[in-house]
């Protein structure tokens, strides 16, 4: 790392390489001999458009997209697929399936409900959402529109470590914190949506995944800028799209490819994972808040004995030269983010942080 930058763990919007942001940095006034920037050019320029043409290769490449699978460059945020999603699937039978594993999934639940009705297939709020429910614990609706869940809980730090089977009703996921930090067989989802900020580019592009065949079936009231099949037609372009996080993105693509892709990526991020669980894991002070089974190999959540000694512990993490690790204000606690672009050394030296306050305190 540079000296002169932290180990940032935010959740989101998080760190992104280094070289990717230094590549960034020497094409920022004159893109490619274009003398002006990504951040000026016109979306419908030919410059632009090859900048596009490549972004969606390299990520369908890296992501394995077969055909049949659309890749859109959206905006609005996760948040907004909560309301996309069923404005688009739910019509089919009017019902759809839901596992609420934590905050984002129950926030996409309630969006869900205004426009159909909702079984919840599972709910882990029994025990805080600190574990996954297993496949025989899911309450499946034979005529479910879609079944939904969230890959990756970043607020309540678990993860997925099985794809549930549904029994031909299509999957439905937000990969928003996970996504291309393992390999994922795309060809068992209906639609992958993903807020790009916390793994693959600066905040403001969501990326969809979606199966040609569920688009085209949207609500009525379903507004033309919220339609799969608006989006599909226009390629992306229906409204003027998120040019330059588009461009970083591709960018972090070629990086990607760098470190060996998905699989590359899943080999490094469990390495460093299980690092930070077994100096948590073996702390007298500290307990991780996930199940263990459960646990995200992408956001860490842990906490000591007290709030004053969790409070203790960030301040001085400060001083160490990291930064936003500080629980989600709904939990509390610790969160260390430890996404794609976390360098295996940032995770030693806050393990060694930990160990050093552990003894100390």
């Amino acid at each position: 790392m540079a000296n002169d930058r932290v180990f940032n763990f935010s959740a989101g919007p998080s760190m992104l390489p280094l070289e990717v942001l230094q590549r960034a940095g020497a094409e920022i006034t004159n893109y490619n001999g274009s003398g002006m920037s990504v951040m000026e050019m016109s979306h419908r320029s030919k410059v632009f458009q090859k900048i596009f043409d490549d972004t969606q290769a390299k990520f369908r490449k890296l992501m394995n997209v077969p055909e049949g699978y659309k890749v859109l460059f959206l905006q609005g945020g996760g948040t907004m697929q909560f309301g996309m999603v069923p404005m688009n699937l739910i019509g089919k039978t009017g019902k759809a399936d839901y596992a609420v594993t934590g905050n984002f999934a129950n926030l996409a639940m309630k969006e869900a409900k205004k426009y159909g009705e909702i079984n919840i297939a599972a709910s882990t709020e029994d025990r805080k959402h600190t574990y996954i429910p297993a496949q025989g614990d899911l309450k499946l609706s034979a005529d479910a529109s879609y079944f939904y869940y969230c890959s990756n809980n970043t607020i309540e730090g678990t993860q997925w470590q099985y794809v549930p089977e549904t029994n031909g009703v299509p999957l439905v996921s937000d990969m928003s914190s996970d996504i291309l930090s393992r390999p994922v067989d795309v060809s068992k989802y209906g639609i992958i949506f993903a807020g790009a900020q916390k793994n693959l580019a600066p905040a403001g592009l969501t990326i969809a995944i979606v199966r040609e065949d569920l688009a085209g079936h949207e609500l009525p009231i379903t507004p033309a800028i919220m339609n799969y099949k608006n989006m599909i037609d226009k390629d992306s372009m229906y409204n003027t799209p998120p040019c330059w996080c588009i461009y970083m993105l591709g960018l972090m693509c070629d990086w990607l490819e760098q470190q060996g892709g998905a699989a590359g990526m899943e080999k490094i991020n469990i390495a460093k994972a299980n690092m930070l669980y077994d100096v948590l894991d073996n702390a007298k002070l500290f307990t991780v808040a996930a199940e263990k089974g459960s646990r995200s190999f992408m956001n860490v959540t842990f906490r000591t004995a007290s709030a004053d000694l969790d409070a203790k512990f960030v301040a001085e993490s400060v001083e160490q030269g990291f930064t936003n690790l500080k629980g989600h204000r709904s939990v509390g606690g610790m969160r260390a983010s430890i996404y794609n672009a976390m360098p295996t050394e940032g995770v030693e030296k806050l393990c060694d942080f930990i160990k050093k306050f552990d003894s100390e305190n």
